[in-house]
């Protein structure tokens, strides 16, 4: 069995045509980069809600999870159980270049091995990152009937500088072209990354339906090369549960505590916030207080780590910041309950941050980076504020303008609307698989 190479690609499509599956109760195989037991991103997540939860629809009958795990050096490549019904598989990435993984003979054995045991109806994939884009193919070739559902996340397949979309120099992104991407990659040419097109819309011909959480994300994968029908706009879903109340005030007290959820890196944004706090004055430090509930700081380069350090310690001695670190899911009503106001500071596009949807199901109004799917799903004086991204002095601007807010505060908590469940979400995903519509 062979695999694509970047010199020979085809771009005829193999999948099957929507409502191909008649019969209920099939069998979904959700795949994931990550698993959130070692890693707490969104996309992981998103993955392993949907495992949990393709169960509770009628129309499926068994869930199964595979998710990627750093490799130990003597097993790379092994794919082995977890727990009930979930595999893990170590894996990594060999050429982010051309995303072959590292361990390519694993695909054609343990993964095609595990295929054939399971035999899915469906596979929802959610990403290739870690994985390679191989197992595409492979289970294309292995199962030809079976339906290939592919949520996009990001753009790690347009854009090589991470799947951010912002260029080596710093600035955003507007559209992925080979030659703009030689220009952040000069050691590399043009036909270099119009061959990488290529060679990965050949393994996306493979899937029948991708899944884009955002339309901002749906239209940047259209105009790089997917056909529109093929792309559809389903939201993430989340837990059931109502608003969180609002924190009670003292003496006078405002709605100025804002709070930070997610990962720690150079794409979230947290370094203009921390610069915004950075150049208040201290009158101005005593009217905000700001949480952040972030992981993963602890993996960034050392010099963003000694930014974040440099500014931290000052505002943590007068109070103004309160760094608290990683946080569990199932403290994070608690944790969000404890704030006013959520903050999504991203200098990256953004597809569709779960922290959005986290803190509109807690009733908590969110104030993010005006572009991207942040931009599409936070609404301006309906749930939330945009800020132009990227600037120190817009963030202070906004901190201290917000910081006062009562009665504005309690307008949007009341038209925040609650987000599409796991299962609301999932029968979405259904519609997709099975001939007659829910």
């Amino acid at each position: 069995m062979s695999v694509k190479t970047l010199e020979s690609t085809s771009l005829t499509g193999k999948g099957n045509m929507p409502g191909q599956i008649a019969q209920a109760g099939k069998s979904v195989l959700v795949i994931s980069h990550a698993h959130p037991d070692f890693s707490k991103g969104g996309g992981e997540i998103a993955a392993y809600n949907c495992f949990l939860n393709y169960p509770k629809l009628k129309q499926v009958s068994k869930a199964w999870f595979l998710a990627r795990v750093e490799p130990v050096h003597a097993s790379i490549g092994k794919i082995y159980k977890r727990r009930e019904n979930e595999f893990v598989w170590e894996q990594s990435m060999l050429d982010w270049h051309t995303l072959v993984c590292i361990d390519r003979n694993s695909v054609l054995t343990r993964f095609r091995n595990l295929l054939e045991t399971l035999r899915p109806d469906v596979i929802h994939a959610h990403h290739f990152a870690h994985l390679g884009l191989e197992f595409i193919e492979i289970a294309r070739q292995l199962l030809p009937d079976v339906i290939i559902v592919f949520t996009l996340h990001e753009f790690i397949a347009l854009c090589e500088n991470d799947g951010q979309m912002i260029k080596t120099s710093g600035s955003l992104c507007y559209e992925s072209t080979p030659e703009d991407c030689q220009r952040c990659f000069p050691s590399r040419s043009a036909m270099d990354f119009w061959a990488r097109r290529h060679y990965v819309q050949s393994y996306f011909s493979e899937v029948d339906h991708f899944i884009a959480p955002s339309s901002f994300l749906r239209d940047r994968f259209v105009s790089w090369g997917i056909d529109a029908e093929r792309i559809h706009v389903i939201e993430n879903g989340q837990d059931d549960g109502s608003k969180v109340p609002p924190r009670s005030l003292e003496n006078g007290e405002t709605r100025n505590r804002f709070g930070y959820f997610g990962q720690i890196n150079q794409y979230k944004g947290i370094l203009p916030v921390l610069e915004a706090l950075d150049s208040m004055t201290p009158s101005e430090l005593r009217t905000v207080a700001l949480e952040v509930h972030g992981a993963n700081l602890n993996k960034q380069p050392e010099e963003f780590k000694e930014k974040i350090k440099t500014l931290s310690e000052p505002l943590i001695r007068v109070g103004a910041l309160k760094w608290i670190g990683p946080y569990n899911r199932s403290e994070l009503r608690e944790k969000m309950g404890q704030v006013d106001w959520v903050l999504v500071p991203s200098i990256w596009w953004e597809n569709s941050p779960m922290v959005i949807q986290e803190a509109f199901l807690c009733g908590r109004p969110v104030i993010c980076s005006g572009i991207g799917g942040m931009a599409e799903k936070v609404q301006p004086d309906v749930n939330g504020y945009h800020v132009p991204v990227g600037s120190a002095f817009a963030w202070k601007k906004t901190l201290l303008e917000k910081a006062r807010y009562n009665d504005e505060w309690d307008r949007l908590h009341r038209q925040i609307k609650t987000p599409a469940s796991h299962e609301e979400s999932l029968l979405k995903h259904a519609e997709l698989f099975f001939r007659n519509p829910l």
